[in-house]
């Protein structure tokens, strides 16, 4: 396994550990956009949630097996889409904590998903 690939399943891990503290911290239910895509999917908010990250963190997998089938190269694009994905994520979490005042669903394990991104990132351009 390559250093990209080991990096890559590290942030597909952190995303199903993250999705499971939005969900023990019932983000569905306090933060707007996670209501309106749990709407979208099933009219049970909970049930919604589970299905989008479930979906999310499945669609991962299936990225790292393409990626260890056709490597980096091949699959950039895919890593640059989560590399974004988990900026957002990163940076979206404690920016939503700052303005709220407090802990938010998702702040724990979100520093450590931007991280990930920033060091996938790098070893993308190189």
């Amino acid at each position: 396994m390559t250093r990209i690939s080991s990096t890559f399943l590290a942030i597909v891990l952190v995303q199903a550990a993250h999705s499971v503290e939005e969900y023990a911290g019932r983000l569905f239910e306090v933060f707007p956009p996670a209501r309106a895509v749990s709407g979208m999917i099933s009219s049970n908010l909970r049930s919604g949630f589970v299905i989008a990250n479930v979906a999310l963190v499945s669609f991962g997998v299936l990225c790292f097996v393409i990626l260890l089938r056709v490597g980096a190269a091949r699959a950039a694009g895919l890593l640059w889409l989560w590399v974004g994905i988990e900026l957002l994520n990163g940076l979206g979490h404690p920016l939503w904590s700052l303005i709220r005042g407090g802990y938010t669903p998702g702040v724990a394990t979100a520093p450590i998903l931007f991280v990930l991104a920033l060091y996938l990132a790098s070893q993308l351009r190189n």
